[in-house]
């Protein structure tokens, strides 16, 4: 069940950002003079098809395989085209035309991602959560820098941080790039103090850049409300719906021993995967214990943990004290402003990463394949359409990255060729592009490999 939902919505999300980008070549060849043959979304057999109006007939095809597209021009390294159509053919075309066309794609999508976030900002906002240090372990790192319980963070490395996302990215720049990081707090007494924080080992800091590894390694957790038992969703088909658990049910004790908030229930049944536990809870005036058999999976950092599929109330806005959690308004002028500054930011983030991940700073289990992203679209889902429309975002911003890197086989590979071209006077040779061509495959067929090892051992080790 589960499994379908998440496949889903990623052929829903990851399918319409595949259009977003496709289109976007797809209109820019059209306006440049190219001949477009085909439009595809997908790879594969396809499963429907129709040819559009003149002149050219465009063939729309939605093909088998949802895990990219294409759109084909006419090009004479694919067979002899007639004179008719020769001058708008991809060789024949000017190579400012080519790259204006290559960069089309991957433009859509940011232009994509800014439209939405400005949508997003215009009508919702947004919500800044108080980056405030809640707990912090004797002798960790944290500790020995002298960071304290109650510590608001002000700046890492110099840098402003006013929202637990500004201080995700802050500090895994700061744990990738230098073994010491000075970070600027507000203490509960209302004193400002500088503290440094120290990571010596190169080894170490890379392994605290593996998922859901940092503040393990640093030694502290932000603050967190602390929400009542109460089951929010009881997901049909897993193991609390199996039993007979169901939402609104709240949760008193497990094994006998009470309990008093959701993140007691989830500590407890993590820790127990394969297991068997009692669940007492009470409903309306009544009370009942159930048995709930636990199922074994892999948590972000790859630890077995149990589950049964239940999810908190959703609204947590209610459990946090005043000022925890401010709600940014926008005009809609101001709100363009903002989507454009946070797309930059986060695609510039992707940037650094990526070429630290490639210099062994970042470790590589971060690279996601289709089957996280699908997790993603899944839980992004279940969570409501403002969460999953920051998931169009997130990935419609990292599709366009990710095109524009300069692999041969990719448009930021296209493009380099076709600025050589423009600058050497005259096409790389056939031999010279095929070898591209090739080298670029292998370095993706690389990643992917990676990416989609990352995902298989995190569930089944």
């Amino acid at each position: 069940m589960q499994i379908g939902w998440d496949i889903l919505w990623f052929i829903i999300g990851v399918g319409g950002l595949v259009v977003v980008h496709e289109y976007g070549h797809f209109w820019v060849a059209r306006k440049l003079g190219f001949k477009v043959l085909r439009f595809s979304v997908g790879f594969g057999k396809p499963l429907v098809k129709w040819v559009g109006g003149g002149p050219d007939h465009t063939e729309f095809v939605i093909a088998a395989i949802p895990l990219g597209g294409y759109v084909k021009l006419v090009d004479e390294r694919d067979g002899p085209v007639s004179a008719s159509d020769s001058p708008r053919s991809y060789q024949n075309k000017h190579p400012w035309r080519r790259i204006l066309m290559l960069f089309a794609g991957p433009g859509a999508n940011f232009l994509f991602a800014i439209v939405l976030l400005w949508g997003l900002f215009a009508f919702i906002g947004t919500e800044r959560y108080k980056p405030q240090i809640g707990e912090v372990v004797v002798a960790s790192p944290a500790a020995v820098a002298g960071l304290r319980a109650g510590d608001v963070l002000r700046a890492i490395n110099g840098n402003a941080v006013d929202d637990l996302g500004n201080a995700n990215l802050e500090l895994l720049d700061a744990i990738s790039s230098q073994a010491k990081m000075t970070i600027d707090v507000l203490g509960s007494d209302g004193q400002e103090r500088t503290l440094t924080l120290v990571v010596d080992d190169p080894s170490e800091r890379r392994r605290l850049t593996e998922p859901a590894r940092i503040y393990e390694g640093l030694g502290f957790r932000f603050w967190s409300p602390r929400v009542p038992p109460v089951l929010g969703k009881v997901i049909a088909g897993g193991p609390a719906a199996a039993a007979g658990l169901v939402d609104g049910d709240v949760v008193t004790a497990l094994d006998g021993t009470p309990v008093r908030s959701f993140s007691e229930v989830a500590d407890y049944v993590n820790a127990r995967p394969d297991r068997s536990v009692a669940v007492t809870v009470k409903r309306g005036a009544e009370q009942r214990t159930l048995t709930v058999q636990t199922v074994r999976a892999k948590d972000a950092a790859g630890q077995e943990i149990g589950r049964i599929m239940i999810q908190p109330v959703e609204d947590l806005r209610s459990y946090a004290p005043e000022g925890m959690i401010t709600k940014v308004p926008f005009a809609p002028i101001a709100a363009l402003g903002a989507s454009i500054s946070e797309s930059w930011k986060m695609t510039a983030a992707q940037a650094k990463f990526f070429g630290r991940m490639l210099t062994g700073k970042i470790s590589f289990k971060n690279l996601s394949s289709p089957i996280g992203i699908a997790d993603f679209a899944g839980d992004s889902a279940r969570a409501g359409p403002e969460y999953f429309l920051r998931f169009l975002v997130l990935i419609s911003l990292s599709l366009g990255f990710l095109n524009l890197l300069p692999i041969p086989i990719l448009d930021g590979g296209q493009i380099v060729f076709a600025v050589t071209e423009w600058v050497k006077g005259s096409p790389l040779s056939e031999r010279a592009q095929a070898l591209g061509w090739h080298a670029g495959l292998v370095m993706l067929v690389c990643l992917m490999g990676v990416a989609i090892f990352n995902d298989l051992s995190a569930r089944f080790g």
